[in-house]
C-alpha cells in the first residue's frame, strides 16, 4: 500500500472569493504532505461538491466520513477529487443566491459608514465587536434610529429608540413577527429551535407564574441537594470550575420545576438538558459561518452538533415519555410542574409526547442560558469587588432569620433581599446575555404613530446594553454601584424606575418589553438568588491567587457570554 499523502485532517470553514462569488467552503489542516495553499485550496473546494454528490449515493463512492482515509491513500484519488473544482464553481455561483435588496430608510445613519465596502466591513466587525458598534450607533444618534450592520440574512438590523415601543409592543404578530428573529438567530430552519406553538408562553404565563412561590419551595428543597453533589467538599480553599458547576446546578434546580424529582435527580435528563443549550448555541453559531444555499448541506454533514441535537431529543424522549404514561396511567392531577401544566392545555398535535418532551427541552434551553449566566457573571464581579461581599451576606442571614417558617417562607426570605436583586441587576447592566432586546421582523410597511414608516422585511430591536449606559438615565454609568438601585433613608434611588431586576420597562430592557417580555423572568430571578443566597451563607469566595480582573465576557454578535475559562476559589464556611 503506498504511503498516505497526509494525515486525517481537520475540517474548518474558509472563507474563499472566486469571480462573481463568494463561497464558504472547508479547508484541510495539519497536512503532512507539503501541498500549497492554492492545491489546499482546490481541495476544499473539490470536497464540497463531493458531498453534495452523497447525498444521491453515487456507486463506488465512500461515505463522506471516510473521505480523509480514501483520499489519504491514493494521489489518483486526491487528483480525481481535485478534478471537481470546476464544476463545484460552477455548482456554487448557479446556487448562490443573489443578496436580499434591503430598503433602507432615509437619512438614518448606518454604524460604520454607509458606503457597501464600510457595511461589509462592519458586518464582519459586527461578529466581535458588537458591544463598541451599539455605543457608537446610539451616542451618534442621541438615542435615536441607526443601522447595525449584521451579517444575519435578514440583513442590516434598524435600532429604534424606546419612544416607538408603544406603537411596536401591540402590534399583530403576523405584522411584527417575534418568533422570526429568534429561528434567524438559532437557525431554527435546520436546529428545531423557535417553535411558533403558544402553548409554553401560555403556560409559563398562567399556570407557573401563578404557582411560583409553591413551585419555589420544591426547588430550594433542590438547592443543598444539588450543591452537596455538585461541588467539591471545599473543606480548605478549593479552585471550581464555575461555569461547569453553575450550569450543572441550575439544570437540577430547573428540571426540578420542569417535571419535579423524576427530572431533577435524572442525570441523564439533566445531561440532556445542558447539552442541548450548549450544542445549541453552537450548531448555531456554526450554521452561520455558512451561505444559505449551503446550509442545507451543512446541517447534515458539515455541523456535527446539529445531528447531535437530534440525539439529545432522543435522550429527551426516552426519559419523558415514561414519566407522561405514568401520570397517565395513574391519573396524576396534582404534580406542580410544567411537563404537568402542559400536558393539560396541550391541544391537537401538542398532545404528541415527542412535542411535549422538546418543548420542555425549548424552555430549558432559555433558563440555562439566562439562570446560569448571571450567577456566574455576579460571581466574578464580587471577586473582583469584595467589598460588597458581607453586606449581601448580612441581608440573606437576616431574611433567612425573619422569614416565618413554613409555606410561605422561601418567598419571604427571597422577595427581601432587595440588595442582591440590586446588585443582580448592576451586574446584568454590564454584562447582558442579549446587547440587543424587543428584536422583530417586520412583514409589511409599517407606519408608526410619527409617520415613519418602517419597510417591509426589516428586522428591528432595541438597544438595550447601549441605553443601559446613558448618563441621562443612569448617573455615572461607567461605574459599577451594585446598590445604585437600592433606595436610601429618603426612599430615593439612583437610575431605572423600578429596583425589582424582573422589571420590563423602557429603561430596563434585559427581559425585553411588552407582551413578548420574557414569561420566566420570574421564576428565573427567583431561581438565582436562591443560588446565591445558599453561596453567601455557606462558602467564602474569591479569584485565585494573584487575580484581580474578573475574565473577560465572550461576544458572538449581539450575545454576551460568560468566560467558561473563568475559575473561583470557595471554602466552606464553619
Amino acid at each position: 500500500m503506498s504511503e498516505p499523502l497526509f494525515s486525517a485532517a481537520t475540517w474548518r470553514p474558509e472563507p474563499l472569493k472566486t469571480s462573481g462569488a463568494r463561497l464558504t467552503l472547508l479547508s484541510f489542516e495539519n497536512i503532512d504532505l507539503a501541498l500549497t495553499s492554492r492545491t489546499k485550496r482546490l481541495l476544499s473546494i473539490a470536497s464540497m461538491i463531493y458531498a453534495w454528490s452523497s447525498l444521491f449515493r453515487v456507486p463506488g463512492l465512500p461515505s463522506v466520513g471516510d473521505l480523509e482515509t480514501w483520499v489519504a491513500t491514493s494521489s489518483i484519488r486526491l487528483l480525481t477529487l481535485i478534478a471537481l473544482v470546476p464544476l463545484s464553481l460552477a455548482f456554487g455561483y448557479c446556487l448562490h443566491a443573489r443578496p436580499r435588496r434591503q430598503r433602507y430608510l432615509p437619512g438614518v445613519p448606518i454604524v460604520g459608514g454607509s458606503d457597501a465596502a464600510s457595511i461589509a466591513q462592519s458586518r464582519i466587525r459586527a461578529l466581535h465587536d458588537s458591544k463598541s458598534m451599539l455605543l457608537e450607533g446610539y451616542r451618534k444618534t442621541n438615542g435615536g434610529p441607526f443601522y447595525y450592520p449584521s451579517p444575519s440574512p435578514l440583513g442590516d438590523k434598524l435600532m429604534l429608540p424606546v419612544k416607538y415601543l408603544e406603537d411596536l409592543k401591540t402590534a399583530p404578530i403576523k405584522e411584527v413577527d417575534f418568533v422570526g428573529v429568534f429561528r434567524d438567530a438559532f437557525e431554527g430552519k435546520y436546529t428545531g429551535f423557535g417553535s411558533r406553538s403558544p402553548l409554553l408562553p401560555h403556560v409559563v404565563r398562567g399556570p407557573l407564574n401563578k404557582n411560583l412561590w409553591t413551585v419555589m419551595e420544591h426547588v430550594q428543597d433542590e438547592v443543598k441537594v444539588a450543591f452537596d453533589e455538585v461541588f467539591p467538599p471545599c473543606t480548605d480553599w478549593t479552585e471550581v470550575d464555575i461555569s461547569y458547576c453553575i450550569t450543572e446546578i441550575v439544570a437540577r434546580l430547573s428540571s426540578r420545576m420542569f417535571g419535579g424529582i423524576g427530572l431533577s435527580r435524572k442525570p441523564e435528563w439533566t445531561q440532556a438538558a445542558i447539552d442541548y443549550a450548549h450544542v445549541g448555541f453552537a450548531a448555531a453559531q456554526g450554521l452561520k459561518r455558512y451561505p444559505e444555499w449551503l446550509k442545507p448541506l451543512a446541517a447534515r454533514f458539515l455541523v456535527p452538533a446539529v445531528q447531535n441535537l437530534n440525539r439529545i431529543r432522543q435522550t429527551a424522549e426516552r426519559v419523558i415519555l415514561p414519566i407522561l404514561q405514568e401520570r397517565a396511567v395513574t391519573q396524576q392531577s396534582d404534580a406542580e410542574d410544567l411537563l404537568s401544566w402542559i400536558a393539560e392545555q396541550a391541544k391537537g398535535d401538542e398532545k404528541d409526547p415527542r412535542f411535549l418532551a422538546d418543548i420542555v427541552l425549548q424552555i430549558g434551553f432559555a433558563a440555562l442560558h439566562t439562570s446560569a449566566a448571571a450567577p456566574i457573571q455576579l460571581l466574578y464581579d464580587l471577586c473582583a469587588m469584595p467589598e460588597y461581599i458581607e453586606p449581601l451576606r448580612a441581608e440573606a442571614q437576616a431574611s433567612m432569620d425573619h422569614a416565618t417558617q413554613g409555606p410561605g417562607s422561601v418567598r419571604q426570605g427571597l422577595q427581601n433581599l432587595v440588595k442582591l436583586d440590586s446588585i443582580i441587576k448592576e451586574s446584568q447592566r454590564f454584562n447582558p446575555l442579549l446587547l440587543t432586546t424587543f428584536e422583530r421582523l417586520i412583514t409589511k410597511d409599517f407606519p408608526l404613530s410619527d409617520g415613519l414608516v418602517i419597510p417591509k422585511g426589516t428586522a428591528i430591536g432595541v438597544p438595550a446594553h447601549a441605553i443601559s449606559q446613558d448618563p441621562a438615565l443612569y448617573p455615572e454609568p461607567e461605574r459599577f454601584k451594585g446598590f445604585r438601585f437600592v433606595e436610601d433613608g429618603e426612599g430615593k434611588k439612583e437610575g431605572a424606575r423600578s429596583v425589582v431586576w424582573t422589571a420590563a420597562n423602557p429603561e430596563s430592557m434585559g427581559f425585553g418589553y411588552g407582551r413578548h417580555a420574557c414569561p420566566g423572568r420570574f421564576f428565573a430571578a427567583a431561581e438565582i438568588k436562591a443560588i446565591m443566597a445558599y453561596i453567601l451563607l455557606n462558602y467564602d469566595f474569591r479569584f485565585p491567587d494573584g487575580q484581580k480582573k474578573r475574565p473577560a465576557n465572550l461576544l458572538a454578535e449581539v450575545q454576551c457570554l460568560p468566560n467558561p475559562a473563568g475559575r473561583v476559589m470557595f471554602k466552606r464556611r464553619a
